[in-house]
């Protein structure tokens, strides 16, 4: 259960991540509030189409805290959302054993 609550607290924490973000960027950049989320979720994948780029000094300041703090948090929810998906399929394979070894 705690890899269960772990993965909910990461995935609010991306998605308040990518909220503050979208909304920084549009404010400060002036972009549509689409072309801020779709610049937020493109870095935090490290994409970088490279398509939209922050043209003020805040921007570029701004990008590079997002970064650091969007990347670390994007690595820690993918990890964990594979760390749970692993150990689900590692309980169901242990539960069809049983199943068979029973028979």
């Amino acid at each position: 259960m705690i890899r269960r609550e772990a993965a909910v607290i990461l995935g609010g924490t991306l998605g308040t991540v990518v909220a503050l973000g979208t909304c920084f960027f549009h404010f400060v950049e002036g972009w549509t509030w689409v072309d801020a989320y779709f610049f937020n979720v493109v870095t935090l994948s490290a994409l970088g189409y490279g398509n939209l780029v922050p043209a003020t000094v805040l921007g570029k300041i701004g990008m590079t805290v997002f970064i650091f703090v969007g990347l670390g948090i994007f690595a820690v929810a993918i990890h964990e959302f594979g760390q749970f998906t692993l150990q689900r399929r590692m309980a169901k394979r242990r539960q069809t054993r049983k199943d068979t070894a029973d028979k």
